[in-house]
């Protein structure tokens, strides 16, 4: 099973209940936890894994032989992202805005054009604790974070439970790191910002077809507009966790509710369990 948690803008608790979920779990399933949000991946400071492999991340680039090529100009006319350009008797090419389609040279009528890696992030692997962990960073001034979470996905557990910590937002990193997910999780605050941005991402996650439910951090006194948006929208709320200072100092010093405050173990579990029940329902009603 695939559990992403993602939200709609940053800042809402959703890396603290991708970690507090993962630790929760561990003692009853086997957890895979992926750490996608490969600009500012942060789970690692919650749950202090022990790196056992890195690797590369790389794509697809175009490397131009000049021997064979007679500057026809249609590899620059098939490439949509201007990553390879045609100037007289000359061949640019700008590898940090390839996308790795691999239509110029694929489309060159002199084979003039081969593929070689280029490096956008690194791959990390390692464990804690029964949990086994997979961060996706992408290197500075790289702007291509879908392939590095397409990688880091590659490294799912086919068994027990898989928990994708997304981006904030709605960009590709995100529906990337989203699709093809069993269940969304979408975190979100009882603010104007907060409820306008979950609205968008809702919206993201039903185009992907996926079920979702809300959880509403920082709750308090103003949660009738998000309770209200979701009941039109026939969305679960499925927890909501208070604002309280004991919770906003663990979060700071880096600490999963599930580890500062063990009450909340059962709570997370009990999340997981409604996940569940959510799933085979919709499921049941797909088979029908």
């Amino acid at each position: 099973m695939i559990i992403s948690i993602a939200s709609g803008k940053g800042g809402t608790g959703k890396t603290l209940v991708a970690t507090s979920l993962a630790r929760s779990l561990m003692d009853t399933y086997s957890v895979t936890l992926l750490d996608c949000d490969v600009e500012e991946p942060n789970v690692h400071l919650f749950i202090n894994p022990e790196i056992t492999s890195t690797e590369e991340v790389t794509i697809k680039v175009p490397q131009v032989r000049q021997d064979r090529c007679n500057h026809c100009g249609k590899c620059s006319e098939a490439c949509a992202f201007n990553a390879i350009a045609v100037l007289g008797d000359t061949v640019l090419t700008f590898p940090e805005l390839c996308h790795g389609c691999g239509a110029c040279s694929y489309l060159c009528p002199r084979q003039a054009i081969s593929e070689t890696p280029y490096r956008i992030g690194t791959l990390e692997k390692g464990s804690v604790a029964g949990i086994d962990f997979v961060k996706g960073q992408l290197d500075i001034g790289r702007a291509m974070a879908t392939p590095v979470v397409r990688r880091v996905k590659q490294c799912r557990s086919d068994e027990g439970i898989t928990l994708i910590d997304a981006s904030p937002g709605t960009s590709c990193p995100v529906i990337e790191a989203v699709n093809g997910s069993d269940f969304c999780l979408l975190v979100t605050e009882p603010t104007p910002f907060g409820l306008n941005d979950l609205s968008l991402a809702v919206e993201a996650v039903k185009q992907l077809g996926i079920p979702c439910g809300v959880v509403i951090n920082r709750a308090g006194r103003f949660n009738e507009a998000v309770e209200q948006y979701c009941r039109k929208e026939n969305i679960p709320v499925l927890l909501k966790i208070p604002l309280d200072l004991k919770i906003a100092c663990l979060y700071s010093e880096g600490i999963t509710l599930a580890d500062g405050l063990p009450e909340w173990k059962m709570e997370f579990k009990q999340l997981a369990e409604r996940i569940m029940e959510l799933i085979g329902e919709r499921n049941c009603n797909t088979q029908r």
